[in-house]
């Protein structure tokens, strides 16, 4: 048993393993390379060391580009999608090409023992009658194959499996020499080339009836007549065309002698020569030829029998024979139809020969679906009383109301459009003929509504608010009332709390104050809530208030977690608690002061903005010596530093701004020093020493 014979599948699939483990074993040696095992025949030019980059490097996909730079030939079939490669588009040339494996290893992995095993039909040309028994080698001889993709390869002499044409000619002999075209498969299959199985004489300009179905095809087209050539053993090569056959006389000799001139048929038929019968006559020379269901109709059905029997009976319209099943309505734009040809052929009566483009002529043309809708879904037969006979021409309706879609399809909404004892609108207005879904209904539609599609709501699907599935949404009524489609066209409420939840507990609603007020529908944080919209709170943002994160002030705002959803049906919709109900206006309530008590008893108060603003705590912009303090500065004084008149009497203790002795000698003189500050003075900021340290403190 040979190497390729042995190795299944399986076992190549191990060996292929087990090489490649040898390759990476060998690929950590100091330096060079080290081979894991001899190369097949076929690339035995590649053998050595020196030559393994020309095969390797890039990974295994670099690896496989460097195949197809050798072999041409596969990477041209495998662009033109031709062939196993091309159809199968493999990339890894590896999984059927195994290499390393010995110089007498069949290179080609066929998936089964044996190429004669394959699968063919892979290849897009699978293998049938007696083409399943060939030896491969019978057909996939390089002196076949005439691709271009068969010179690319590397040695295109010993390769016979690339590019090897399908048709027939390739390894047949044309017998007609082109005279019949290149498809064979049209008469012929391939279990024999005779007799040509797939040939239908009756498909011919010739149809073979009577006795000519018997006579042997050589009878006729091998006739000396046609003058036959021969092939290159000297047999003669039957002529298929052209064959003469206008005339019986082209093949049959002529025993009146032309008295009664060329035309045979119009006293014989095929059955025979001595076969005369008026059943038999050729129609098809009179005005009135018979085609589909007239040639198989009786000659009495027109003609009548006996003595009433007819010999020219008239022709020019239809309704001298059969009765009009449309009772005369059958008419194209008002006007009345000159033949029931016009609809109907001979072939039979349904179905109708009236097509779309027919249907343009009339007061409604067929578009998009309804080009596709097949005629007996619109034109039903009319219904009769119960019991009463149906009426001529009631067969099929051919005038019914289409001015509005609701005359031929039901209300898919259930008549929620309807308003006012007013008809709903034209379905036209949201749909089109080619598709009930998607409606045309979009973004410049809707914003003619209350509720504009902007931001993340131009980005949902209609469905998530109109549809029976609306996740984290209320559900809908049934298709009872929403109609056949399922959706809420309608929804009567369009405020953001129909469909989201409130984090504010409601508090901001009796305010009147409404969710886009603060918000936008492209998210809901952050919030459009700024320090403009403030001054319309209690407690205006100004100067330094404005830097300042909401979260100091609203501590609600705190480590809160972003939902998931704000739909108010959907789990982990957020939770409220955001109720900004902050009561503080008063410095003091967010800032510790680092006077103590010092300003209590103050006259006019100790409010901070007397001497600050909200723009910084340092300098007290606000306090004017003159004015506020008992202690007018003159010229000298002004020049003095604040902290050389008020100091803090002790080490973490405040300054002292008040009460200060006034006097000369408080300050000039001896015995001068640090202020005392009265022991209710001490505030916070004096216990702790930050009142010299920071302008300011939050609490």
């Amino acid at each position: 048993m040979s190497v390729p014979d042995a190795l299944l599948p399986g076992r190549r699939a191990a060996l292929t393993t087990f090489l490649l483990l040898l390759a990476l074993a060998g690929a950590g040696a100091a330096h060079g390379q080290v081979s894991p095992g001899p190369l097949s025949a076929p690339h035995a030019e590649l053998e050595g060391n020196r030559n393994c980059t020309k095969c390797h490097g890039g990974g295994e996909v670099g690896q496989d580009r460097r195949c197809l730079e050798c072999h041409r030939g596969i990477a041209s079939l495998v662009e033109r999608r031709r062939g196993l490669h091309g159809l199968e588009g493999r990339t890894r040339c590896g999984h059927c090409h195994p290499e390393h494996a010995g110089v007498d290893f069949e290179l080609v992995d066929w998936g089964v023992p044996g190429r004669e095993k394959f699968d063919h039909g892979r290849t897009g040309w699978p293998l049938e009658q007696k083409h399943a028994a060939a030896a491969c080698d019978a057909c996939h001889r390089p002196d076949r194959i005439a691709d271009p993709a068969h010179a690319l390869e590397p040695k295109p002499e010993a390769l016979a499996h690339v590019g090897l044409d399908p048709r027939c000619t390739t390894c047949h002999e044309d017998a007609h020499r082109g005279a019949l075209g290149d498809d064979c498969a049209r008469c012929h299959d391939a279990q024999a080339f005779r007799p040509a199985r797939n040939f239908d004489h009756a498909k011919t300009a010739f149809p073979l009836t009577g006795r000519h179905v018997k006579v042997r095809c050589d009878d006729c087209h091998l006739a000396d007549r046609l003058r036959p050539a021969r092939d290159a053993q000297g047999r003669p090569v039957p002529v298929y065309k052209p064959v003469p056959h206008a005339s019986c006389a082209d093949c049959h000799r002529d025993v009146h002698r032309g008295r009664l001139g060329t035309d045979c048929a119009r006293c014989h038929v095929t059955d025979g020569f001595r076969v005369i019968r008026r059943g038999a006559f050729d129609h098809s020379r009179t005005r009135f030829p018979l085609r589909g269901a007239h040639a198989r109709t009786k000659c009495a059905k027109c003609h009548g029998e006996g003595e009433r029997r007819v010999a020219a009976p008239r022709f020019d319209a239809c309704a001298i024979c059969h009765r009009d099943p449309h009772d005369g309505k059958a008419t194209i734009a008002g006007r009345v139809a000159h033949d029931c040809i016009v609809c109907h052929d001979e072939r039979a009566f349904k179905p109708s020969t009236f097509t779309v483009r027919d249907h343009a002529k009339t007061g409604y043309p067929l578009e998009g679906a309804h080009a596709r809708t097949a005629c007996a879904a619109c034109h039903r037969p009319a219904v009769s009383p119960a019991g009463a006979p149906r009426a001529p021409g009631s067969d099929v309706r051919f005038r019914m109301d289409h001015a509005r879609c609701t005359d031929c399809h039901e209300d898919a909404h259930g008549g929620q459009l309807a308003s006012d004892g007013r008809p709903a609108p034209d379905c036209a207005e949201c749909h089109d003929v080619a598709a009930f879904r998607p409606s045309r209904f979009g973004r410049a539609e809707h914003a003619r509504l209350r509720l504009p599609l902007e931001g993340r709501h131009a980005e949902i699907e209609c469905r998530a608010c109109h549809g029976p599935d609306r996740r984290g949404l209320p559900a809908l009524p049934g298709r009872d009332v929403l109609g056949r489609a399922g959706v809420a066209v309608r929804l009567d409420d369009a405020r953001c709390a129909s469909c989201h939840a409130d984090p504010h507990d409601g508090r901001l609603t009796p305010t009147g104050t409404d969710c886009a007020a603060c918000h936008d529908a492209s998210t809901f944080r952050p919030s459009r809530y700024d320090s403009e919209r403030h001054r319309e709170a209690r407690f205006p943002l100004e100067q330094a208030h404005r830097t300042v994160p909401c979260v100091l002030c609203h501590r609600e705002l705190e480590n809160r977690a972003r939902p998931k959803s704000t739909l108010v049906a959907a789990p982990g919709r957020p939770a409220g608690g955001l109720t900004f109900a902050v009561a503080k206006q008063e410095c003091r309530d967010c800032h510790d002061t680092p006077h103590g008590s010092q300003f209590d008893t103050r006259e006019g108060g100790a409010a901070c903005s007397t001497c600050h603003d909200q723009g910084a705590f340092r300098p007290a912009s606000r306090f004017d010596h003159d004015r506020d303090a008992r202690f007018a500065l003159g010229k000298a004084h002004r020049k003095v530093a604040c902290a050389e008149c008020h100091k803090a009497p002790a080490e973490g203790r405040p300054v002292v701004y008040r009460p200060l002795d006034g006097r000369c000698r408080a300050c000039h003189g001896p015995g001068r020093g640090a202020p005392a500050l009265p022991d209710d003075a001490e505030g916070a900021d004096a216990r702790s020493g930050r009142g010299q340290k920071r302008q300011l403190s939050v609490r």
